[in-house]
C-alpha cells in the first residue's frame, strides 16, 4: 500500500511540474509592451514618444550628438524605436513642416510602388520593359533592348551606359547599350527613371496619383514627386513622412493591421540581395551586412559592409547629400536624417553614414 501512495504521489508532482513548463511557455510567447510597434494614427499629427532614459540609452552621448548633426548641415533628425519617437530634432529653420528632397532616397520608394502594382496584377517584374511602354525607348539595337525587364531597372543591371553627359537624361538618345541586362551592375539614375513610365502606362494613373492612392494616404504621409527638367523624378515631404514610410519598412510592408503591400516574397526580395554582382543592393534598396559592395559611379568590389559601425541587419533608403533612411529589424529601430550634404557631395552611400552610426552605437549600445 506503501509502495501505490508514493507512485500516486510521484506521478502528481510529475503532472505540476509539467502543466507549471506548459504555462510558462505558454506566458513566455506573449509579446511584451516593449515589442509591439505602434503606429501613429492616420489624418493626426499625434506621435506617441519614448523617453531615451526609459530605454537605457547614454543620454550624455545623445546630447553630444546634436551639436555634431548641427555641424554636419543637418536639417532633421528622427530615431524611432518600436515606432514611438524617442528623438526629434530640427535645426536652424526647418520645422515639423518643412519640405525637403529625397532624392535617391526616393528609389527605395519607388521599387515598393513596382510591388504594388505587381500584387495588383499591372506588371510582372520578369516581363521586358518594352512590353508597358513600348520599343524604341533606348537607342539600345532592339534585340538588345528587349533583355531589359523591369526586374533589371529594380537591381541596376540594365546594361545602359551610366557614363553619358547626363545620366539623368531619359531620352532615347541618353540611353545608350553598355553591356547586355543582368551582366553589369551600375547606379545608373535613368534607367531606373524609367520606372515611373512602366507603373504610369499599367495602371493609368499619374505617378503621383499612383503613390497617393497605394501609400501615402493610406500610412498618412505628406509630399508629391516633383518632375525636373531633365525627367528625374523626386520625392518631397516633410521629415515626418519619410519616417512613416521607414516605419512601414520596419513592419514589412504592413501599416498597423492593414497591408499596404501584401505580396511578402516580393518585400523580402526587396531586402535581399537582388543579383551576383553587388551583394549589398536589393531592389533600389542598400544592404548592410553582406560583406562585399559597389559603389556608385565605379566598377570596383569593395570587401566589408557599406556602414561597418552599423547593425548588420541594417537596409537603407540612401539619398544624395545625405539624405537617409536607415531600418534595423533586429533593434526595431528607424533613423532618419534629411539636410545638406554633411561633407562632400555624394550619391547614395557616403562616409557620413559610417560616422554617424559610430557615434550612434554609444548611445543606442545595440
Amino acid at each position: 500500500m506503501e509502495r501505490i501512495l508514493k507512485q500516486i504521489i510521484f506521478i502528481f508532482l510529475i503532472a505540476i511540474l509539467y502543466s507549471c513548463k506548459k504555462s510558462n511557455t505558454t506566458v513566455s510567447t506573449i509579446p511584451s509592451n516593449q515589442d509591439v510597434i505602434y503606429f501613429p494614427p492616420v489624418g493626426s499629427a499625434v506621435w506617441d514618444t519614448t523617453n531615451p532614459t526609459s530605454l537605457n540609452w547614454n543620454v550624455t552621448e545623445l546630447n553630444n550628438l546634436y551639436p555634431y548633426l548641427q555641424s554636419k548641415n543637418t536639417k532633421a533628425f528622427i530615431i524611432l524605436k518600436n515606432g514611438k519617437i524617442v528623438v526629434e530634432k530640427y535645426f536652424g529653420s526647418f520645422t515639423t513642416d518643412s519640405l525637403w528632397y529625397w532624392a535617391s532616397a526616393g528609389k527605395t520608394m519607388t521599387a515598393f510602388l513596382v510591388g504594388i502594382a505587381q500584387q495588383e496584377g499591372l506588371i510582372n517584374i520578369n516581363n521586358r520593359t518594352s512590353q508597358y511602354i513600348g520599343t524604341g525607348w533606348t537607342s539600345a539595337p532592339l534585340i538588345k533592348e528587349n533583355l531589359i525587364t523591369v526586374k533589371n531597372q529594380l537591381t541596376m543591371t540594365s546594361g545602359l551606359d551610366d557614363g553619358v553627359a547626363d545620366p539623368d537624361c531619359t531620352l532615347p538618345s541618353c540611353l545608350l547599350y553598355k553591356a547586355d541586362a543582368g551582366s553589369r551592375w551600375a547606379y545608373h539614375n535613368a534607367a531606373y527613371t524609367v520606372l515611373d513610365s512602366v507603373i504610369i502606362n499599367a495602371s493609368g494613373l499619374s505617378y503621383n496619383a499612383f503613390f497617393q492612392q497605394k501609400v501615402r494616404n493610406k500610412i498618412g504621409m505628406k509630399g508629391f514627386w516633383y518632375k525636373t527638367t531633365n525627367s528625374n523624378n523626386v520625392l518631397y515631404s516633410n521629415a515626418r513622412s519619410m519616417a512613416r514610410f521607414g516605419l512601414l519598412l520596419l513592419n514589412k510592408g504592413k501599416w498597423d493591421s492593414t497591408y499596404i503591400l501584401r505580396d511578402t516574397n516580393y518585400f523580402n526580395q526587396q531586402i535581399t540581395t537582388s543579383q551576383n554582382l553587388n551583394m549589398s543592393y536589393g531592389y533600389l534598396t542598400w544592404l548592410n551586412g553582406k560583406g562585399s559592395f559597389m559603389a556608385p559611379t565605379l566598377q570596383n568590389v569593395f570587401s566589408g559592409n557599406i556602414i561597418p559601425n552599423a547593425p548588420t541587419d541594417l537596409y537603407a533608403a540612401l539619398g544624395k547629400n545625405d539624405q537617409k533612411i536607415y531600418v534595423i529589424p533586429s533593434q526595431k529601430l528607424v533613423v532618419i536624417r534629411m539636410g545638406e550634404s554633411a561633407g562632400t557631395v555624394q550619391f547614395a552611400l557616403s562616409g557620413f553614414d559610417n560616422e554617424l552610426w559610430g557615434k550612434l552605437k554609444t548611445i543606442i549600445k545595440y
